[in-house]
């Protein structure tokens, strides 16, 4: 099936929404339509509304459908990022224990630093041991914006 996209103007700059096959499939940091049909599907809008309402601090689950594409590694390490909550950290160790695989910190990362929906599976909540920012694709500070823009509005 053929790819759409859309460009989402949020706080932190543009990023690109790909839907493929009814799920979001990519979330791009700028406006990078590359392989993708310029359109607002109503996925591609509901996506838009929940990342939007998601910096306004009112949106703190998506429930848009998402459809990475990953080995089945990627996935598991990107399912088990979903269930961080909203407002919380998790070390790339505690990652590691929670897809079974306490020795995989490295590929944890890896597999992190694959994550084709920024935000919406969300790699940015995941620090070192030491409680440091560790990378992350769109900049340690947009990282660090986020965190703190989840501290604020957890509650």
């Amino acid at each position: 099936m053929e790819s759409c996209a859309c460009v989402c103007f949020t706080l932190v700059g543009p990023m690109t929404l790909v839907e493929r096959d009814g799920a979001l499939a990519e979330a791009r940091f700028g406006e990078d339509v590359r392989n993708a049909r310029l359109a607002e599907t109503p996925l591609l809008q509901k996506a838009a509304r929940e990342l939007l309402a998601y910096f306004e601090g009112e949106c703190k689950s998506f429930t848009v459908p998402l459809r990475p594409e990953g080995t089945a590694f990627q996935r598991r390490c990107w399912e088990a990022l979903r269930r961080i909550p909203y407002g919380e950290t998790r070390t790339y160790q505690q990652q590691a224990e929670a897809i079974g695989n306490p020795r995989a910190c490295r590929a944890v990362g890896m597999a992190n630093h694959s994550n084709p929906l920024p935000i919406f599976i969300p790699c940015h909540r995941v620090i070192g041991k030491n409680g440091s920012l560790t990378g992350y694709a769109g900049g340690i500070a947009l990282k660090e914006q986020l965190l703190h823009l989840e501290a604020r509005k957890k509650g």
